[in-house]
């Protein structure tokens, strides 16, 4: 791949990690003792009536969801910009074989080529 290719795509991971950064930090802490960790804001329900407290749970339900799959894209991002500084971005991490570039230009922290990851 091209160096200007790489560095267009380092561009949009490095974008991307922001924004899920940012949007993480919006209701969760980042956990410090494990790598690419989030921890959702529980609730304060001290002194809400019943109906109240389980709309909050419900909330903190909704939001532990959300925090999963963002750190899972946030790992993902992650990963690719590793790789690329150590040489190994855009290698099919099933086959070995080279993502293409339509693939890496749409989802640039992909992992799999399109065979497969189907």
């Amino acid at each position: 791949m091209e160096k200007n290719f790489i560095d267009e795509l380092k561009k949009k991971l490095e974008q991307e990690k922001a924004s899920l950064t940012k949007e993480l930090e919006s209701f969760a802490t980042e956990d410090k003792n494990i790598k690419d960790n989030w921890d959702a804001k529980r609730p304060n329900s001290e002194g809400t009536d019943m109906e109240e407290k389980a709309d909050e749970v419900e909330e903190y339900d909704n939001l532990l969801s959300l925090e999963h799959r963002l750190e899972l894209k946030l790992k993902d991002v992650n990963l690719a910009l590793e790789k690329m500084g150590s040489g190994s971005y855009g290698a099919c991490e099933k086959c070995g074989k080279g993502i293409e570039e339509k693939r890496l230009l749409a989802c640039p922290e992909a992992r799999l080529c399109i065979q497969c990851n189907s």
